[in-house]
């Protein structure tokens, strides 16, 4: 096993000592564009010395050089993350954490996004996950998942689109300022028109060159993910939808095929289709802003973010053999077995609560009988979920929506509530699933009838 975790080393020397060579020049380049332009800022001072973020940069260059050639000369053995973390991570991203971390890291960045928005904060946030994954790369498992062909555009796109949203909140958080202080929008600063021709047809052109470059580089450096011809006897272990359905195909784990593949997608479409008819405020419309928009800017985030690329993230990265989730750490053995026994409400409460039988039609019972015990049985079910979509509605109009109620009348509000109530559907079916191992709340089998 020593041998083969040698072996292993020696081939991924060269991309770490390319990686840490990267991450110098990259520091670097940052330092020295700080130092020339003036936009250094001091980040805190060591007595009389004024400590500059382009001074940090350029010592974060100086630590990435040296760590390069160790990388590279064989030394990335020792550029790891202490087995224990690795253990702990293992332990602990479990789906549960993993979706609950994920909307508490979402609200820390959503409530001090003053603080991160600053470009020296998000450039050593981007540092210290560049390093997390140079440090995690020298784990085989953790390797196998992330160098596989399939998944390198996947990675590529997480760290594209924490720089988007990153820039989107930059500039909101500039014109909320912009905004206190009496002034315009950005935005409203850049009025020069160009002309298609030839301005943005020369720009479309050098980005398709630029692209079709990165692409032929691409093809070169990465095999193509080809696998065997398709077979029906012989699937793949784990069988995975492309990653852009990989979201839908998590939520088939808790839904059935009607409600995950048909319903809930319907209702997105819907809900985008109805946001400019539930939408009452004028304000923030062509310019980035989340102070004048901050209900919008959170439901958008939360249903984009969590509700759709964690479930990528998890499709991708965390979900192995027979659909198990796994630690980013840990060996993806097909024999892994988890015992799971899931549970409908109905069992729930009338064998565990009441101790008794679920109803059930006497032998030789017409149908309108046997429906008539299945209402009966699935009863807690149907009375809970009616709660959830009829009750809760009126009492958010009467609480923390009534200014919402107030403004968009009764029509809109309706919409708008159980739009939001079917969005938080999925996270609380998935918590009930992981925590209680709740299949369904209605089990109605006979009828094809699953919720």
């Amino acid at each position: 096993m020593h041998g083969d975790y040698d072996v292993f080393i020696e081939s991924m020397s060269g991309f770490l000592g390319a990686y840490y060579f990267t991450m110098f020049i990259m520091n670097a380049v940052a330092a020295f564009y700080l130092w020339s332009t003036h936009r250094s800022t001091t980040v805190f001072r060591l007595g009389s010395l004024p400590v500059t973020t382009a001074l940090i940069w350029l010592v974060v260059s100086g630590v990435f050089v040296v760590i390069a050639p160790l990388a590279m000369g064989g030394g990335a053995r020792y550029l790891r993350l202490p087995h224990f973390v690795e253990e702990g991570v293992n332990r602990f991203m479990d789906p549960t954490v993993y979706t609950l971390g994920s909307l508490v890291i979402l609200a820390v960045l959503f409530v001090f996004r003053r603080f991160f928005v600053r470009p020296w904060v998000a450039w050593s946030l981007f540092n210290l996950s560049l390093l997390f994954m140079g440090l995690s790369m020298t784990n085989p498992n953790f390797a196998a998942i992330v160098t596989k062909p399939d998944n390198v555009p996947i990675v590529a796109m997480v760290f594209l689109l924490g720089f988007f949203t990153w820039l989107s909140a930059y500039r909101a958080v500039q014109n909320d300022d912009r905004a206190k202080r009496g002034e315009v929008p950005l935005e409203a600063l850049e009025q020069e028109k160009v002309l298609v021709w030839p301005d943005l047809v020369y720009t479309e052109l050098i980005c398709m060159v630029a692209l079709t470059a990165v692409m032929i580089l691409w093809a070169v450096a990465l095999q193509a993910p080809l696998e065997e011809p398709a077979s029906s006897v012989k699937t793949p272990n784990p069988s995975k939808a492309p990653w852009y359905f990989l979201g839908l195909q998590e939520m088939l784990v808790y839904y059935d095929p009607w409600m995950a593949g048909v319903v809930l997608p319907s209702l997105v479409v819907f809900g985008l289709m109805a946001i400019p008819y539930l939408d009452f405020n004028k304000q923030g419309n062509g310019y980035y802003t989340i102070d004048q928009r901050k209900f919008a800017y959170v439901t958008f985030q939360f249903g984009f973010l969590v509700l759709w690329v964690t479930l990528i993230v998890m499709g991708t990265f965390l979900r192995g053999p027979n659909w198990n989730f796994f630690g980013p750490y840990e060996y993806w053995d097909a024999h892994k077995v988890e015992a799971l026994n899931n549970i409908d409400l109905s069992e729930y409460f009338w064998i565990y609560m009441l101790g008794m039988g679920r109803p059930r039609a006497p032998e030789g019972s017409g149908e309108l009988a046997k429906f008539g015990y299945i209402l009966l049985r699935e009863a807690p079910g149907i009375l809970l979920v009616l709660f959830y979509l009829i009750a809760v509605p009126p009492i958010l109009a009467a609480t923390v929506m009534r200014k919402f109620f107030v403004r968009m009348g009764f029509i809109r509000f309706m919409v708008l509530a159980n739009l939001l109530l079917f969005m938080a559907m999925l996270p609380i079916k998935m918590l009930f699933r992981w925590t209680a191992n709740l299949k369904y709340f209605i089990s109605i089998p006979e009828y094809f009838l699953n919720f």
